[in-house]
């Protein structure tokens, strides 16, 4: 009887399912071994061999010490020497304060000194002008001269920048028409206003409590307006002794009143003029009174 040719058993065992994340290898890589095997291998072997680092040597442990001494000698001697220049600094610090103390004093002595002195030279011009001539004459020089305080009726004129007023992009002064776009008050404005006022018959001027004499001068330095080369800050208000009403209407009907009155409607400067039933206005606080005198010498021919 022949035998059956033996069939190979059949396996039951299901074929092994794969791993979804079979096609992220590297990714799996690397977060099943997030520590590189060479930097371990290189950790536990030096562990093993419990070196850690440190010198093997007896010279380079000497070595790595003595750069530890030399580092905390350094930084000691660094802290004693700030320790002992502290005084030194502090005393200097106090010398200086003293001495710009006593320096400001002196200033302020010196600047008091002048005051009492100028003072002195207004009331002996005063008293030469008196016996110079009249009482009347005497009077008349002074307030011409503002050698005195004057006050009376006239008016008010104040003059102010733009309200958007710009300083300008290189300061020059005004064009040769006499006009700017910056909205500032110049000082020839000024200048024409003060002799647009004393041609209109003013007797008596000031700018910001600058009294102004026959020697006095108008100038700018940058956007500064300086009178007797004293600084004045905006608005800048006029006082003028005169017959108030009057003098308003010829100043502003006079070629400068049109002058600031385009000023104003052009470029935005504020302008305001009212008549003052009594304006005072101080002396000038340096006078110097030149007296002319008739010549008796005959001219030789």
């Amino acid at each position: 009887m022949c035998g059956m040719p033996q069939q190979p058993p059949v396996r039951s065992t299901p074929a092994r399912v794969s791993r979804p994340d079979a096609s992220m290898s590297l990714l799996t890589n690397v977060m099943d071994h997030s520590l590189d095997d060479g930097y371990a291998e290189a950790a536990a072997r030096k562990q093993a061999e419990g070196t850690r680092g440190l010198p093997k040597t007896l010279r380079a442990k000497l070595g790595l010490a003595a750069g530890l001494v030399l580092a905390a000698l350094v930084v000691t001697v660094g802290a004693a020497q700030a320790r002992i220049a502290a005084p030194a600094v502090a005393k200097e610090r106090e010398e200086l304060i003293d001495r710009i103390d006593s320096e400001t004093k002196a200033a302020d002595d010196l600047e008091s000194a002048v005051d009492k002195l100028r003072d002195d030279v207004s009331a002996r011009q005063r008293e030469a002008l008196k016996q110079s001539g009249g009482s009347e004459q005497a009077d008349l020089v002074s307030i011409l001269s503002g050698a005195v305080e004057v006050h009376g009726p006239g008016i008010k004129l104040v003059v102010n920048d733009a309200k958007e007023a710009t300083t300008g992009g290189d300061g020059d002064p005004r064009e040769t028409t006499g006009f700017s776009d910056t909205g500032r008050v110049r000082d020839r404005d000024m200048q024409r206003v003060v002799n647009g006022l004393w041609e209109s018959g003013a007797e008596a001027v000031s700018i910001n409590g600058q009294r102004l004499t026959a020697l006095s001068a108008i100038r700018a330095a940058g956007d500064a307006i300086l009178v007797d080369n004293k600084p004045l800050v905006p608005p800048y208000t006029v006082l003028a002794v005169g017959d108030g009403k009057n003098l308003s209407t010829r100043f502003q009907n006079s070629a400068d009143g049109v002058y600031l009155n385009v000023l104003q409607e052009n470029y935005g400067i504020r302008t305001a003029i009212s008549v003052e039933d009594d304006v005072r206005l101080p002396a000038a606080p340096s006078v110097i009174v030149r007296t002319a005198q008739p010549s008796t010498e005959k001219g030789t021919s």
